[in-house]
């Protein structure tokens, strides 16, 4: 069976650049670039991911008899709350509130307890499929009618002219370079981006729709940050370059077919129908591998911590 996770250090090397590349275009969002999102949004994400992500590990902990994985010191503590880091900030991100800050509370403690609820034996350790930021995000906005996405707009209203343009750009390099060094998911984005454009040729000849309109929801600030921080989280992706085509493709061809029968929010769709047959394919082997039998599975190591996007 494929790996599914990169090593350890590339792992943790992502993840904290990760971390700092989206804090970074957070607090320069809110200073510079005329985010309309306040920025406490952000902060109780991030804040609630701690929380709810520290309380379960720990509890988990406490019924394995084990040490927690946080434990050891504070950089070990840093370290494992990266994902709950990202998490926070990518729920706060996408999801659009007004005013209020408890959808945000519920969206980043769902996210996070995802990781926990939803797992497949992989290689005898349990490990999550599901893409937590994802998951909540769709589920807030199925299960909550005034909750709804980000506007693109919303993320560039301080700017005009040239800068339009500029501030993708930079999220576009430096996401490519995030992704190419450290998760090494650039086939994964490839076959996303390419099987996208394929949906939206195909629709466009056969049922008469513009093409460069269907095209434009792949260029702006959201897309962005859904094409290199979610769709390509290393811990619910495959790691195999022929996997990686067949994930990422298949993410973008659903949503060329949840487009034509108007489903809405087909992005999130696309991605967790994705995740959910990766996680029961993973299930069969597992079954298969244990002769039917659901087998025993070690705990999770410090080195397979889940990640989160």
């Amino acid at each position: 069976m494929n790996k599914i996770f990169t090593g350890p250090s590339n792992r943790i090397g992502a993840l904290r650049r990760f971390a700092v590349a989206i804090t970074v275009l957070a607090c320069v969002g809110q200073a510079l670039l005329g985010f309309e999102q306040a920025i406490v949004m952000h902060l109780v994400g991030v804040f609630t991911a701690y929380v709810v992500e520290l309380f379960l590990e720990f509890t988990l902990a406490r019924s394995e008899g084990r040490a927690t994985r946080f434990s050891g010191g504070f950089g070990n503590l840093v370290d494992f709350l990266l994902p709950a880091h990202i998490t926070g900030l990518t729920t706060s991100f996408f999801l659009y509130t007004g005013d209020r800050m408890l959808p945000i509370v519920f969206a980043s403690t769902l996210a996070i307890a995802a990781k926990y609820l939803f797992q497949v034996r992989v290689q005898g350790a349990y490990r999550h499929f599901l893409n937590p930021s994802n998951f909540a995000i769709l589920f807030c906005l199925v299960a909550f009618r005034d909750i709804g996405i980000s506007a693109p707009w919303m993320f560039l209203s301080g700017l005009d002219g040239y800068w339009d343009f500029a501030v993708p750009a930079v999220v576009l390099v430096t996401g490519t370079l995030l992704n190419l060094l450290f998760t090494k998911r650039i086939p994964l984005i490839a076959a996303w981006l390419g099987a996208f454009v394929l949906q939206a040729v195909v629709r466009s000849v056969f049922f008469d729709q513009n093409l460069l309109s269907m095209l434009f929801p792949a260029t702006g600030p959201m897309a962005f940050l859904f094409t290199f921080y979610m769709v390509s989280d290393p811990g619910t992706t495959p790691s195999a370059i022929k996997n990686q085509i067949l994930f990422g493709a298949g993410v973008g061809l659903l949503y060329g077919v949840l487009t034509v029968f108007n489903v809405v929010y087909g992005l999130f769709w696309a991605l967790a129908v994705v995740c959910t047959c990766r996680g029961l394919y993973h299930a069969f082997i597992a079954k298969a591998d244990s002769g039917g039998h659901s087998g025993v599975a070690t705990p999770v190591t410090p080195s397979a911590i889940s990640s989160a996007a």
